[in-house]
């Protein structure tokens, strides 16, 4: 993967001379990584030095010779983290972006999207940690160790890019593989986190690499013999049908949707549908689902890192009714969620309200992240009114209301 490349035009067109480059990819991501800690991404755009990403903050790293990066520059990395992997390159050229995971022994291993803008390439790599993170590793509710125990069904984690989906999959995974002598199927794009055999037999299968579509693969999975199946990501209409298809005859289905709560899971998911398929489809999920988990990442309020905030909806008679029927006044999943603590259950703005009064993440921020930032404001008086607390309730934090 070190072995030096040369550069290409930044235009579309075939280059009419490579220069030679002089600097190493490998070298370069190396020192990038070890600019500093909790290092989410690393991005390489023409017209800026290399930058990382610090809880949730970009900061530029001008190496010499690298202060602007050139047209030509991103052009050069873009293609060695291809390198001979002809999809990509393909994708690339065709559709504008592509996606593909890269690893360098003995520094990380990383999911890239390379995409045009402006004629030009830009890169994001999304840092893969090197060990799979464990459920205190990344404060799982202890509710969610229910899945491990689970033997059929539909668990589905959802959230926008970047909210830790599959890190919270893969912790999931790997307590499954611990502790359960089963056959699990992975089905990903691109695989991220590298599972060995424990006490369960972990297969991965990587889209273009291993198969053509999630739906062929997922299809492919009911001859192959799994109990568990990880689906990436239920991208399309027949890959949601499979897996429906697959829950329904004693599979556990565990995948991802980017919505950010559990009603519009449920809507995403029907609306794929024909309106005529759409109750059908409403009856078979609310018997298919065991767990709707969303989560949001929020900056700590120490400046270490950052903070999952999960909001988890189980299957009971009152929500899978909900779900079936459709949402009415009175009757949604959020007031399910709210009176379902005793089960398990919690929402976004409880779970916000906890980690404010604990000092884990600043006011202002928290009503930024919230469903419904004048509820919370409402449910926090008492902490606003202690005198201690002042300097929260003096500032005018910007009321954002996540559109639900």
């Amino acid at each position: 993967m070190g072995t030096p490349t040369t550069v290409v035009n930044a235009a579309p067109d075939p280059p009419a001379e490579p220069k030679q480059r002089t600097f190493g990819v490998p070298q370069l991501i190396a020192a990038m990584l070890k600019s500093g800690g909790h290092i989410s991404d690393l991005i390489f755009s023409p017209g800026r030095a290399p930058q990382v990403e610090i809880s949730g903050q970009l900061v530029e790293l001008k190496f010499k010779g690298l202060e602007c990066l050139k047209p030509e520059d991103t052009r050069a990395i873009a293609y060695e983290l291809m390198g001979k992997n002809e999809h990509p390159v393909r994708k690339l050229e065709q559709d504008g972006s592509a996606d593909l995971s890269y690893g360098i022994n003995g520094v990380g291993r990383f999911r890239v999207n390379i995409f045009r803008q402006r004629g030009t390439c830009a890169i994001v790599m999304r840092v893969i940690p090197d060990s799979i993170p464990s459920s205190d590793d990344l404060r799982l509710p202890p509710t969610l160790e229910e899945i491990v125990q689970l033997r059929n069904g539909i668990v589905l984690v959802t959230g926008p890019t970047g909210s830790g989906k599959s890190s919270t999959l893969a912790a999931i995974l790997d307590k499954m593989n611990q502790e359960k002598a089963y056959h699990i199927l992975t089905i990903e794009d691109p695989i991220e986190f590298l599972h060995r055999h424990k006490k369960a037999t972990i297969h991965q299968r990587e889209l273009h690499s291993d198969t053509p579509t999630f739906s062929l693969a997922l299809r492919a999975a009911l001859r192959q013999a799994p109990k568990v199946i990880l689906v990436g990501e239920m991208r399309d209409r027949e890959t949601i049908e499979i897996a429906l298809e697959a829950s329904e005859t004693g599979h556990l289905v565990l995948s991802t949707l980017h919505t950010i709560d559990a009603a519009k899971t449920v809507e995403r998911i029907v609306g794929v549908f024909p309106l005529a398929d759409q109750q059908a489809i409403r009856t078979r999920l609310s018997k298919a689902f065991r767990f709707i988990v969303s989560q949001r990442l929020l900056p700590r309020k120490d400046g270490t890192g950052r903070i999952a905030a999960i909001e988890i909806l189980k299957s009971t008679m009152r929500t899978r009714e909900y779900v079936e029927k459709g949402e009415s006044e009175g009757k949604s999943l959020l007031d399910a969620m709210r009176d379902g603590s005793t089960e398990g259950m919690q929402h976004f703005d409880g779970v916000l309200d906890t980690f404010i009064r604990e000092g884990l993440v600043d006011f202002e921020t928290a009503l930024g992240f919230a469903t419904n930032a004048g509820n919370l404001r409402l449910e926090l008086q008492d902490y606003l009114d202690d005198p201690k607390n002042r300097k929260a309730r003096s500032s005018q934090a910007t009321e954002i209301e996540i559109e639900r």
